[in-house]
């Protein structure tokens, strides 16, 4: 049975040191993130707005009806034999049936799989082929672009713009919170992207930081909304499932291609209290003017630095500061710069949040001293995953004894503040996505015009990283590199495309025959 749901897990704010000495995890045993996002307010409040989809129109969605259709497209589920373990892929863009999609799969214990819309034929197939997706709920486009692919573990493909609901519902499974609940994928550096497995626990690992980075969250009144895709960690558990679970109205609108006037608009007329907006489209706001009417009240952003000149125009021109939030997929939201409680210098990762250890560790596993430079490892976070799929090897390089490796690396600044330095390895930061190049790079090659090429992150003051193809070619020019961009896109995903593509007669080798990304990047 399901244990009486608690939700806050900050009872109020207070100096960071404090909140940090009296904090505990209180992680029940039995745990199920449909039940506490969904199934509990519905119990509690069935009338009680938690979407507002703006995706097409205007729908609001109750908690009610949310637990009804999320009961039911379980039954469909169920009635096609899906069960515990098995993925259930999410192919839709943010609108209201993405929640419905991953609560049902959760209510038959089943691993939600969300995937972005942007991804192209070959980085689906890799995906859906690799988790061994047994269904895969999406809209018309989504299920058009995998029509064609060859899935012998795809049994079920559902329509999300044309589903039948009126069958019976299914009743929900008993789950522990160390069941497998949801998996992300996330682009390796050296080798193919890697599934990332996480439990039912996970989403209570995320609370303390958005409470806090939220400022007190949730406060009377508040509505949340983020421009960030859902399929996106940033977007779904920075804030969507959080303001699930919090009781928040959550509006659903996505741009297609982000719009500061569309995006300000939507902020005055919905009424945003709390919103996350990543540093790409805080840059894209930063070029307009704030118009009158905003009731922010907090925001928060992460996936890259923000600097000093965009925390002063957010606190000036949002009316509130910008705190600015770090972790990965492998292990969300661990640290936290909030102006609120702490006191914030501009540029850091600020502290690790309550119930968490955040140390910057040498080669030897021992913490580094003062201003030195060491990876930034994090343990005791119920957001921490349980492994990757299907990758072992991969999984315990991942950590070192019980401390888990971020990869980044970082500098201690004193009084537990962290500065984040970079990369230990080749994965591009570009617009708050984290990009793998091996995967780019495997896509060219199978260009015949293509004989070797290199991708790297180079700096770009709107990306933070532009995605930098290095291309050894016999023949080359401006047609070739359009389409190769296109080539790209087509069948990964616009976000992963090159933004340029350069030519080189020839690429910089190791004596065993390794590409040095490194040498590009300063080149």
């Amino acid at each position: 049975m399901m244990a009486p749901v608690t939700r806050r897990t900050i009872p109020h704010l207070a100096p960071w040191a404090e909140m940090r000495a009296a904090f505990r995890w209180n992680i029940p045993d039995r745990f199920n993130i449909a039940y506490g996002c969904c199934d509990s307010w519905a119990a509690e409040d069935p009338d009680r707005v938690a979407i507002i989809d703006l995706s097409e129109g205007r729908r609001v969605w109750t908690y009610g009806a949310l637990k009804d259709a999320s009961d039911r497209l379980a039954g469909v589920l169920a009635r096609e034999g899906v069960g515990r373990g098995d993925r259930v892929a999410i192919l839709l863009p943010q609108r209201a049936e993405v929640m419905i999609a991953h609560f049902a799969a959760m209510k038959l214990g089943a691993v939600s799989l969300p995937l972005f819309t942007l991804f192209g034929p070959e980085a689906l197939d890799y995906r859906l082929r690799d988790s061994g997706a047994r269904a895969v709920v999406g809209d018309a486009a989504g299920l058009d672009r995998i029509a064609a692919l060859d899935l012998p573990d795809l049994a079920l493909r559902i329509d999300a713009d044309s589903w039948d609901l009126s069958g019976a519902p299914a009743v929900p499974v008993d789950t522990g919170a160390e069941d497998p609940a949801m998996m992300i994928y996330t682009s390796g550096t050296t080798g193919t992207p890697k599934g990332v497995l996480h439990a039912h626990r996970f989403l209570l690992g995320h609370l303390p930081c958005v409470e806090t980075a939220l400022e007190g969250f949730p406060a009377a009144g508040d509505v949340g909304w983020t421009p960030a895709d859902w399929a996106w960690i940033g977007g779904l558990m920075d804030l969507a499932m959080p303001c699930l679970w919090f009781g928040v109205p959550l509006v659903a609108k996505r741009f297609g291609k982000f719009d500061p006037d569309d995006a300000w608009g939507l902020m005055v007329e919905e009424g945003i209290t709390a919103a996350f907006l990543p540093p790409t489209a805080l840059k894209m706001l930063r070029r307009t003017e704030a118009p009158e009417g905003l009731r922010l009240r907090a925001v928060l952003s992460g996936g890259e630095a923000l600097g000093a000149g965009l925390l002063a125009w957010g606190r000036e021109a949002l009316g509130v500061p910008i705190n600015e939030i770090y972790g990965q997929t492998e292990c969300n939201l661990v640290m936290a710069s909030c102006a609120g409680t702490q006191d914030v210098t501009p540029g850091t990762l600020g502290r690790a949040v309550p119930g968490v250890e955040v140390e910057v560790l040498d080669m030897d596993g021992a913490p580094v001293a003062m201003g030195e430079v060491g990876e930034i490892c994090s343990r005791g976070s119920p957001a921490t995953f349980l492994r990757y799929w299907n990758k072992p090897e991969e999984t315990d390089a991942k950590w070192r004894d019980d401390w888990l490796r971020t990869g980044d690396l970082g500098r201690v600044e004193g009084d537990g503040v962290i500065t984040y330095v970079s990369r230990d390895d080749d994965v591009i930061t570009s617009a708050g996505y984290r990009i793998g190049p091996t995967e780019i790079e495997t896509c060219l090659t199978a260009h015949p015009a293509v004989v070797m090429c290199a991708v790297v992150g180079l700096p770009d003051d709107l990306r933070g990283e532009a995605v930098t193809a290095f291309v050894v070619a016999p023949e080359r020019g401006d047609g070739l590199e359009r389409e190769l961009i296109g080539w790209v896109k087509a069948r990964l995903s616009p976000h992963m495309a090159p933004r340029a593509v350069r030519f080189v007669d020839a690429l910089p080798m190791t004596a065993t025959g390794k590409i040095q990304r490194r040498d590009l990047r300063g080149g």
